[in-house]
């Protein structure tokens, strides 16, 4: 018994394709730079902000765990020169990332630019610059590196390598799981075994070149330091360096395991020869030998499944232990889902590949052995589901960020197609449920009526052996099975195509006088009794494809299998985009970070308001800082006071209070004291609840000129 595949029809498989190579170069061509995983959520000094003297650190606060090192901070004055003192200080405690470099005492005035680096705890870099001034902002000639981190054409090659390591795991451990659990005889099939060992060979490829390309990715971007044995060796000291090694190591173990599954395995496969020379011990020879062969294949299939399912796991764990899984919430059961998930994947994906190049480019597949893929496929989507739920939670927290976050939407996206593959497997798993048996022409020919009988009925499929698939080496000197089904073969013999068909019988038959004749002289032609046999063998062929043809069930198989293939690679493309791309539960810390409304510090709150009172001398710029600028507790509110051309100017009187209209509160007065030369403070600034307050600054530059100006601060609590 046996499913059939022809050579797929070139125009119909080149537009499906052609139609996802689009789609996959659409995804990734037009995707960002992997978006930083790891946001800054606050910073002392905060950015913008104005100090009365030169801090004596710089500290930089992150929503999750980075890795930085000495050069991840540097602090510059306003004409660009570095000024910190180059050391990285770990001020991590507890569940706070905090990191700060040291600045020397008797910094003059101005503005300082803050540039830093780090890569985040799933391995994503992540970069950013600030300003903060001191005394009273300036000029600033400080340059800051234009190309974000993970950009240009390091970060291309380095997400082309991400996606050619995904698809090459899925190929492996798909492939050689469908050989294994759904159709052990493919292992002697040469087009699974390139499919298996191409999957091996782009993961391989794949790891090294992002453990060369991971020193250029989350440093300097230059692809000519590929070859810097210092990052290199820096690289090794990471995380992420450590989960590229180990995966390198585990496909030396998957080397081997390919290597026994087409070797030993696949000669395993092989039929068993009669040895015995009398008919008795030839039975009982025979009989031992079956025992023995299939003593043999339980234990090959069970070693390797079981250090299938081990090898396979553990490349998994390469990605869980670096990546999303590995930071944030829940991470002891995140990770053990994150390889659920990849092994469901592969599961899924891999082996309907490996099914599409056996029913397009190879021998004949056996009805059970799709029928196991399908029960397989169906668990996989299950454990899809489950852990994709979960993952979905994890990562995205809120309905709304479905819809508002990057991430949420590239989700919906992939969860929209996976339920397009799924109801396409559906519609696979309906031709599979109509699929009759198939017998070989070997097993007709031998229950096909004799010369002098009359037109028997078919003979019964509990009759018809299941074939061994030939291998695919010298294909012109294999006996090729050609697939009838059995419901109709009478029909198909008889039927419209009779005279076809016996047209081919009667030039098989003359091909094998021919071929009888050109050996009967002591094989003194064997060149042409070869050819001769490679024409028979190729109208036994031409005779099998219109039959596999004409069977409706088996085309449309082929043909949803090859649409449910075309739109997995697109799937796939969408979750390796998924995996460089924010986390929603970040994006909005990010959000909530800008607009001073971060879970671990509030932002200072800083105005900029002109004034004109009319008189001379009468126009200035008032700033003002309040730190921490939430309710409930005492701020610390400072207000500088510069003229037209940004030098600091005293004025006789200033006034500020705050309104909250809303809850009809104030105007609650604040008296600052005159500190220095166009510097008052005010200590304990007690706004009782949060909300948007009103800010009113009254400025009086002589006896008769003043003006009072409003702006809007929101307070947090």
């Amino acid at each position: 018994m046996a499913i059939t595949g022809s050579w797929p029809r070139r125009p119909a498989a080149l537009r499906l394709l052609v139609l996802a190579a689009a789609l996959l170069g659409a995804l990734l061509g037009g995707a960002a730079p992997a978006a930083a995983h790891a946001a800054l959520t606050s910073s002392t000094p905060a950015q913008g902000s104005v100090v009365d003297r030169a801090p004596e650190q710089v500290t930089l606060s992150f929503s999750e765990g980075v890795a930085m090192g000495d050069d991840s901070i540097r602090v510059l004055d306003p004409q660009g020169k570095r000024v910190d003192r180059g050391k990285l200080r770990n001020l991590c405690s507890g569940s706070v990332v905090k990191y700060g470099a040291g600045l020397p005492p008797g910094l003059a005035d101005g503005t300082y630019t803050v540039a830093w680096q780090a890569v985040s705890a799933d391995s994503h870099p992540v970069s950013g610059a600030f300003t903060f001034s001191v005394g009273a902002p300036s000029k600033t000639t400080a340059a800051v590196p234009q190309q974000e981190v993970g950009g240009g054409l390091v970060g291309a090659l380095y997400g082309i390598a991400r996606y050619v390591a995904y698809a090459g795991f899925v190929l492996l451990a798909g492939g050689a799981a469908f050989v294994v659990a759904c159709r052990p005889a493919a292992a002697r099939v040469r087009s699974v075994q390139r499919l298996v060992v191409q999957g091996w060979a782009a993961l391989t490829a794949a790891t090294i070149a992002m453990l060369l390309l991971r020193a250029p990715y989350t440093g300097s971007g230059d692809l000519a330091d590929v070859f810097d044995l210092g990052g290199l060796r820096q690289v090794l000291e990471t995380k992420p360096g450590a989960a590229l090694v180990s995966r390198i190591l585990l496909l030396a173990a998957a080397a081997l395991f390919v290597a026994v599954l087409f070797g030993a395995y696949a000669r395993a496969q092989e039929p068993a020869q009669g040895g015995g020379t009398g008919e008795a011990d030839g039975a009982e020879q025979g009989e031992e030998s079956a025992a023995e062969a299939a003593r043999r294949r339980a234990d090959l299939t069970r070693g390797l499944g079981i250090g299938g399912v081990i090898v396979a796991a553990g490349l998994a764990a390469t990605w869980a232990m670096a990546e999303h899984a590995s930071t944030g919430l829940q991470t002891a059961v995140a990770m053990p889902v994150d390889v659920l998930h990849l092994l469901a994947v592969a599961s899924w994906l891999g082996g309907l590949t490996a099914l599409v190049v056996s029913l397009y480019w190879g021998p004949p597949v056996e009805r059970a052995a799709v029928r196991r893929f399908s029960r397989i496929a169906f668990g996989s989507v299950v454990v899809l589901v489950a852990t994709g739920i979960y993952q979905s939670w994890r990562q995205v927290g809120s309905w709304d960020a479905l819809t508002d976050t990057s991430y949420g939407r590239l989700l919906l996206l992939k969860a929209g197609l996976v339920v397009l593959l799924v109801g396409i497997a559906w519609t696979s798993r309906r031709w599979t449920s109509r699929l009759t048996e198939l017998r070989t022409e070997t097993a007709a020919t031998s229950t096909a009526p004799g010369p002098s009988e009359g037109a028997a009925a078919p003979a019964s499929v509990s009759d018809v052996s299941e074939p061994e698939p030939a291998p695919e080496t010298e294909p012109e000197r294999t006996p090729v099975a050609v697939a009838v089904p059995s419901s109709s073969a009478s029909t198909t013999d008889s039927g419209t195509d009779s005279g076809t068909d016996s047209g081919t019988d009667k030039a098989s038959d003359a091909i094998s006088g021919s071929a009888s004749d050109a050996t009967g002289d002591d094989g003194v032609d064997a060149d042409r009794a070869a050819q001769l046999a490679r024409q028979r063998a190729a109208l036994s062929t031409a005779r099998t494809k219109r039959i596999r043809d004409a069977d409706p069930q088996r085309l449309g198989l082929r043909r949803s299998v090859l649409a449910e293939a075309t739109v997995a690679v697109v799937v796939l493309a969408v979750s390796t985009v998924l995996t460089a791309t924010e986390p929603a539960r970040t994006e909005a810390a990010v959000k909530a970070a800008e607009a001073g409304q971060s879970a671990d510090a509030n932002q200072p709150r800083v105005l900029t308001v002109p004034f004109d009172t009319g008189g001379p001398r009468g126009k200035g710029t008032a700033r003002i800082d309040l730190d921490p600028g939430r309710s409930g507790s005492a701020n610390e509110l400072h207000l500088r006071i510069s003229d037209t051309s940004g030098a600091t100017m005293d004025v006789p009187e200033v006034k500020i209070s705050f309104t909250l209209k809303d809850k009809k509160l104030g105007p609650l007065p604040v008296v600052p004291d005159h500190i220095s030369e166009g510097h008052w403070s005010a200590s304990g600034v007690q706004l009782p609840v949060p909300g948007k307050w009103q800010l009113s600054l009254l400025v009086r530059t002589s006896d008769i000129d003043q003006v009072t100006e409003t702006r809007n601060v929101k307070i947090d609590r």
